[in-house]
């Protein structure tokens, strides 16, 4: 390794720990990195004179002379954005990940990417107003759809009508002078589960987003799995049906997972079993209010309304049938279910779970624990945020695919 990259390596690795257990001495970071003390302190200075890294007073005594407490700086800013196909979370953090600030809203991301992004940075641009940061470090953003991660676009993205290869990554970082990292949201929210959610330990992580649309994010020996072009986990259009005449999905085709559940197609499904007289709790709703949402299901499965009930079973028996062949095909050592339809609670997770324990092999689902998300609603910003740290503090080892701990210089885009 050359002496650049060996020093960029340093830095990553200094600025990584101190990101994730808070402030350091020089002595530990010393012992943890091991790294000779002189040449850590020389990078240390050169990262106090960037503005990366500053003094936190003494650390405890050791037993000789006290080490000096190093800590990232207080001024480091990132933000994070997690586009739904409904709605915008935004979150600016500090350097540890912290949240500084927070909004959201409701957004249609079919109105397109002019529109979506200009709303993006106009909200980024409030929250400087109100004082919560001066200027970006990075910002990371998740898309609900598929991405070229090198590029930083969508490609041909089902439910984002106009955004085929619209330059997302270019476009935030002109507009707010700092880099950007983009990357399929599913993806996004299994990086904040695993970094500060229940998957903290689990190397080999199956994360399954179930929202208006069903996406899943892989990571293997702790790297994301993007696959040759990035669109790897795209779970909602493995076929589940081979009905030629049944519901087409949003990708064109018919049979579909996601065809056949998630928020769109429970809402479809809600709104027949209304009207067919099937359920009278879903018909008095949809009444009351014109629509029928996944919530309306659930509330009235709550309310022990069987035909809700049989709606979220047959979903959740569908997602199980896909997951049990991923568990199968690349034995994961927890599945964490996201999205906003886990609000639908027990009756979905125990479906997926009843399907899964039955379909795989006793070896592959002996110890597999199959969870709800820790963070819910936060994984995506809390992902997002890491991206952009891993992006700020040097080659990215989670960015780029690398498991936290290797060389920050080996690049593993090809996985």
């Amino acid at each position: 390794m050359s002496r650049g990259s060996e020093s960029v390596n340093i830095q990553y690795r200094v600025l990584s720990l101190l990101r994730d257990n808070g402030p350091l001495s020089r002595a530990q970071l010393a012992d943890r990195l091991e790294v000779p003390r002189p040449r850590l302190l020389g990078e240390l200075d050169r990262m106090v004179a960037a503005g990366r890294v500053c003094e936190a007073g003494p650390a405890a005594s050791r037993g000789g002379r006290r080490s000096t407490l190093v800590r990232l700086d207080p001024g480091v800013r990132f933000a994070a954005v997690d586009l739904g196909a409904s709605s915008i979370d935004i979150e600016i953090t500090d350097g540890a990940l912290a949240p500084v600030a927070s909004c959201s809203e409701p957004a249609d991301i079919r109105s397109g990417p002019v529109a979506v992004l200009g709303r993006v940075s106009e909200l980024l641009r409030t929250m400087a107003g109100q004082g919560h940061y001066t200027q970006l470090d990075a910002i990371g953003i998740g898309l609900p759809g598929p991405v070229s991660f090198r590029e930083g676009v969508p490609v041909s993205p089902p439910i984002m009508v106009g955004w085929n290869r619209f330059p997302v990554r270019d476009t935030l970082s002109v507009a707010h002078g700092c880099p950007v990292v983009v990357d399929n949201d599913v993806n996004v929210m299994s990086l904040g589960e695993q970094h500060s959610g229940i998957a903290r330990t689990v190397d080999h992580l199956l994360f399954v987003k179930i929202g208006s649309g069903i996406g899943s994010g892989m990571q293997h020996h702790g790297r994301i799995y993007r696959g040759a072009e990035g669109c790897a986990g795209d779970i909602g259009h493995v076929q589940v049906e081979a009905e030629a005449d049944g519901p087409v999905c949003s990708c064109g085709n018919t049979g579909c997972l996601e065809a056949y559940f998630g928020g769109a197609a429970l809402s479809r499904d809600a709104t027949e079993a209304a009207r067919s007289g099937r359920s009278p709790a879903l018909a008095e709703r949809l009444a009351e209010r014109g629509v029928l949402t996944a919530l309306d299901v659930g509330e009235c499965a709550d309310g022990g309304d069987s035909t809700s009930v049989g709606l979220i079973r047959a979903g959740g028996h569908r997602v199980g049938q896909v997951l049990a062949t991923l568990v199968s095909f690349m034995n994961p050592s927890m599945i964490v279910i996201g999205g906003g339809l886990t609000g639908l609670g027990y009756p979905l997770l125990a479906e997926i779970r009843s399907v899964v324990y039955k379909r795989s092999l006793p070896l592959a689902t002996g110890n597999l624990p199959i969870v709800m998300s820790e963070l819910g609603p936060r994984a995506g910003v809390v992902g997002a945020a890491l991206l952009a740290s891993e992006l700020a503090y040097g080659e990215a080892s989670v960015a780029r695919g690398v498991p936290r701990g290797e060389a920050a210089g080996q690049s593993a885009l090809q996985h």
